[in-house]
């Protein structure tokens, strides 16, 4: 049976060049077809590598989508894998990387992996937002981290919604609406809680809000969340993962839902990872003090 990986690579970062050609050589010595984004196949400058645009039938039968870089990379390759449900194998090459499944240290074991076929695939949630104003559909897409209602100029003035029943009205920089795996990302940064990523919820967390309710609140994944912009209030701005952006006058009505298709994350057999255990995880990328732990007293 043949078999394709795709190879994406943040081509900004000189040390990542060098991982992406260590990646090519290595799977197609094994006799696996790898593909590269067209706008990457001339810095890469790798042989026997295909290249694809950059679109999402770049991951159509991909077994695996390996993706160099940070946080950042991997949620633009998520738009590419998503569609075509291709799992992410990411190796971090930025700072934080809690998307990432392994570091530039194990990039050899880790393609060793794919290539034995020595790896499990969890699916993450996802969200879906629909933005309208008086009927007109502004915005009708995705994220994998987080979706964020914000302030351009002024404040805004917004009243939270969930399952159809008024919450709160807030002045605020913004809102946020995250999944359990953006917990960590710019929820984590506005006062949200970290929520483990096997866990099913929303977020709903109100950026510098000026209320006296204005908490993090943690909903059921059925649940459906709501922002309106008042009338006759500055209007403000949505991004998506940071990365998509759509204007929002004032009116406007954001509704979040659980998202219809999940994004899948490669989990490696035996290599020592980033991906698990989650606290590890936290306890690496925040330096955590974890001195004087003994453990679980052993019968």
């Amino acid at each position: 049976m043949n078999r394709t990986v795709l190879v994406a690579v943040h081509t900004g970062r000189g040390a990542a060049i060098d991982s992406a050609r260590l990646v090519i050589n290595r799977l197609v010595d094994a006799g696996i077809n790898v593909r590269v984004l067209d706008a990457e196949a001339g810095e890469i400058g790798c042989g026997g590598a295909e290249a694809v645009p950059a679109d999402p039938g770049a991951a159509k039968d991909a077994e695996v989508m390996i993706v160099l870089g940070g946080d950042g990379s991997l949620l633009r390759a998520a738009e590419l894998a998503r569609p075509a449900g291709t799992p992410l194998l990411g190796v971090n090459l930025g700072h934080v990387g809690f998307l990432a499944e392994a570091e530039v240290a194990d990039l050899a074991a880790a393609v060793d992996s794919v290539v034995a076929g020595r790896y499990d695939v969890e699916e993450r949630m996802t969200i879906d937002v629909l933005a309208r104003q008086n009927g007109r559909v502004l915005a009708d897409t995705w994220a994998l981290n987080e979706v964020t209602v914000e302030k351009q100029e002024r404040m805004l003035e917004v009243v939270a919604e969930i399952d159809g029943r008024p919450l709160s009205r807030w002045g605020c920089d913004g809102v946020i609406c995250a999944t359990p795996t953006g917990s960590t990302a710019y929820a984590f940064s506005a006062g949200g809680p970290v929520v483990w990523p096997e866990v099913e919820a929303l977020l709903m967390v109100p950026i510098s809000a000026h209320a006296l309710f204005a908490k993090p609140l943690v909903v059921s994944p059925r649940s459906t969340l709501a922002v309106e912009i008042l009338p006759d209030t500055p209007g403000g701005v949505l991004w998506c993962d940071g990365r998509r952006r759509f204007e929002l006058p004032s009116g406007t009505r954001i509704e979040v839902r659980r998202g219809a298709e999940p994004v899948r994350l490669a989990r490696l057999h035996g290599v020592e990872s980033t991906g698990a255990p989650f606290t590890d995880r936290l306890v690496a990328k925040f330096e955590l003090p974890v001195q004087g732990w003994r453990g679980r007293v052993r019968p």
